[in-house]
């Protein structure tokens, strides 16, 4: 199952599961070459309203997912991840509505954030867990009102925390960035790989 022709750099040496609903994360993935099933438990997840620092968030939130993903998830590995916006002491997940989207963009434009990524990998049968958090740096350009208001009033940032989308149409608003884009796109991909590889639960390919 798991070693047919390389589709990628990579590919996966055991089972895997990608605990999360993100079709970016998904994407991320499958341009390794990766084999991966998506299974997911239900998770309340925790808001800026539980006064954890970002990085205590996007961990607690990654693991609540981990232990919410073992019983329905069969699979060797896991894989969780959380993402969140942290911008002038304020963290920022995804917004509700129109007027939550605007709101956050507003906050966002013409000055820095930190995007925070944290990521779980479970092992099954050796009982390893890895844990990471990944920071980027974005600056949003200044977003004037007409825009803003065109930008909100479509699909894309209502699933997106900060309210933008780095990899869609979202691209416009975003200057520059320090860091691991795959980061701010939801997933850093640099050490996922690593701890992937550290658990052997993926190799690299090369076809014959």
């Amino acid at each position: 199952m798991y070693y047919k022709k390389c589709q990628g750099p990579f590919r996966s040496s055991c089972s895997i599961v990608l605990a999360s609903g993100s079709p970016r994360r998904r994407v991320l993935l499958r341009q390794l070459g990766l084999s991966f099933s998506v299974c997911t438990g239900k998770v309340h997840e925790l808001d800026d309203a539980s006064g954890f620092q970002p990085d205590q968030l996007t961990m607690e939130n990654a693991m609540m997912k981990l232990e919410a993903a073992k019983g329905p998830c069969s699979a060797d590995v896991i894989i969780c991840a959380d993402t969140c916006v942290y911008c002038n002491g304020r963290v920022f997940g995804k917004p509700v509505d129109f007027q939550q989207a605007v709101e956050m963009l507003s906050q966002l434009s013409g000055r820095w954030h930190e995007v925070y990524t944290s990521f779980v990998l479970f092992r099954k049968k050796e009982d390893k867990l890895k844990q990471k958090t990944v920071i980027s740096r974005v600056y949003l350009d200044i977003i004037n009102s007409e825009v803003l208001h065109a930008y909100c009033s479509s699909e894309e940032p209502y699933d997106k925390a900060g309210g933008y989308a780095v990899q869609g149409s979202g691209a416009f608003l975003v200057r520059e960035i320090e860091g691991s884009y795959t980061n701010v796109v939801g997933l850093p991909i640099t050490e996922l790989v690593r701890d992937l590889l550290a658990l052997g639960a993926i190799e690299p390919c090369v076809n014959a």
